[in-house]
């Protein structure tokens, strides 16, 4: 019995040594310490070699290093903030092994794509609200022109005309001020055009008083119809808004491979676009206008937008892309007429594009534009008409010396021009670097939506000017026309245009 009790209480005393060494390794590795209490077992009869036996430490846990089994029990060491970081980080070849989902996303956002994002910011922070400023801008600076128009057809006209050469010229020399290359080749660009302006000005002087006669008794039925400007504040009003889609496209288009592209394959479409708009509010009030002319009644302004709609859509689509191009060889043919001089390759020229300037003419013209909402033929079809009646009453020279599409075209750079002074003296202050920019988008779109806006008295001019060829003695014309044909034939009219033919073979 007492030999059972001594070696309980000797077995009492182990186990309470080994639990004190238990506690002081545990205590150690929390510590940082890594300190282990080794038993030293020395055999003198191995040739006196020593060997370290690892009483506690038996075996690391092979998911993880600091996970200890010491007698059979885990232990996990509590190591400092130092040893914690280090040991959070795994090795390189562990990060390009294994990545997470959110290390990947990480790399999708750096760094380029943070570049991208600070670039797309800053264009909506410096680029947009100037946008949007400029298109309210220009419909409140449009439907205050056309107002002025209809009531002072006579003060406007001249007004337009040198408003647009100031304008242009003042617009130019503001770019040019702000010392930038960018500015100062829009600024130059602006100033050329300022002064070609003003030279037509002064050589269209001899055609304003029958231009302004024109203006005024085309503006009469108006009146009439106290919703005939309707179709003018919806597709305004439409423009608006497709000029926020298209400034978010423009936008968007910086992330594509070749921005530039894409960008001026927007401003054509914006261009187009416009156009169309334009052609929409011409439809509509033609109808009304050519339907008063040639039967006298008053078909609803509704009725006509609508039909311009849908049903002459077509033709307003077909006719927005190609007048404009005709129009310009018109003008190409009228300048290469003056300059030709004795020059051969001039002249060549002259004739050249006069012929082609001919034979389109009659198969697609603005004059169109009549017929098709009175009759709804197609394009072409009303072109040759409409044509046909011209050459029929000898009407050329008339139709060719008015200058209402000029009017309604340097309105749209007055007021183009406007905005241009407006937005680059706020761009200025912001952010400089989209000052050039800025400067051309706010005058094609100021240029754009005043065309919108001046569809009306030039569809009223387009109507008088067809309607008078359909129906000379009709009883809604007065004398104006068939006195200015009979001047054309004396040779005394002084509004008559530049002859389209070349002098050098006008008796061919």
């Amino acid at each position: 019995m007492e030999m059972r009790a001594v070696e309980g209480a000797s077995e009492q005393v182990r186990e309470q040594n080994a639990k004190e060494e238990e506690e002081q390794a545990t205590f150690d590795l929390e510590n940082g310490q890594m300190k282990f209490e080794e038993k030293v077992m020395s055999d003198h009869n191995n040739n006196g070699d020593t060997e370290f036996q690892a009483s506690k430490f038996q075996r690391l846990n092979p998911t993880n290093p600091l996970r200890i089994v010491i007698n059979n029990a885990t232990r996990v060491a509590s190591l400092s903030p130092d040893h914690l970081h280090q040991s959070q980080q795994p090795p390189p070849s562990q990060l390009s092994s294994t990545p997470s989902i959110p290390q990947g996303v990480e790399g999708l956002i750096q760094p380029s794509s943070d570049s991208k994002r600070r670039k797309q910011t800053r264009v909506v922070k410096y680029f947009l609200p100037q946008v949007e400023a400029a298109s309210v801008l220009s419909i409140v600076l449009a439907l205050t022109w056309q107002t002025a128009i209809r009531k002072w057809p006579n003060f406007m006209t001249h007004f337009t005309l040198w408003c647009s050469f100031f304008m242009s010229l003042s617009a130019g020399i503001l770019l040019l001020c702000f010392q930038k290359p960018p500015t100062d080749g829009v600024g130059v660009s602006l100033i050329a055009f300022s002064i070609g302006n003003g030279l037509y000005a002064c050589w269209v002087q001899n055609r304003i008083k029958f231009c302004t006669k024109i203006l005024t008794l085309s503006l009469q039925p108006v009146s009439k119809f106290h919703d005939l400007n309707q179709p003018t504040f919806y597709m305004l009003g439409a423009a608006l808004f497709w000029m926020s889609l298209w400034s978010l496209a423009v936008i968007g288009a910086l992330n594509f491979y070749l921005p530039s592209l894409v960008i001026i394959a927007l401003v054509l479409s914006l261009a187009w676009t416009s156009e169309i708009m334009r052609n929409v509010v011409n439809i509509s009030v033609s109808r009304v206008i050519a339907l008063y002319y040639l039967r006298g009644m008053q078909s609803s302004t509704k009725f006509g937008f609508l039909r311009a709609l849908t049903r002459n859509l077509g033709s307003a689509c077909l006719g927005s892309l190609f007048v404009p191009a005709i129009e310009a060889t018109r003008v190409v043919a009228r300048f290469l007429n003056l300059v030709e001089g004795e020059d051969e390759f001039l002249f060549c020229c002259a004739r050249c594009c006069f012929r082609v300037m001919e034979s389109i003419f009659r198969y697609g013209n603005g004059w169109a534009y009549v017929q098709i909402a009175a009759y709804g033929k197609g394009f072409v079809a009303a072109s040759q008409d409409t044509w046909s009646l011209f050459k029929r009453l000898e009407m050329e020279p008339i139709v060719d010396s008015d200058i209402t599409s000029s009017i309604c075209f340097l309105s749209g750079v007055s007021i183009g021009s406007i905005c241009v002074i407006a937005v680059s003296a706020w761009t200025s202050q912001l952010y400089q670097n989209f000052t050039a920019t800025l400067s051309l988008l706010t005058f094609f779109i100021g240029y754009l939506l005043t065309r919108i806006a001046m569809a009306l008295p030039h569809a009223c001019v387009s109507c008088y000017y067809v309607c008078y060829a359909e129906n000379p003695d009709n009883r809604l014309f007065d004398t104006t026309i068939k006195d200015s044909l009979d001047m054309v034939k004396s040779g005394r009219h002084v509004a008559v245009a530049t002859p389209p033919l070349p002098r050098r073979f006008a008796s061919d």
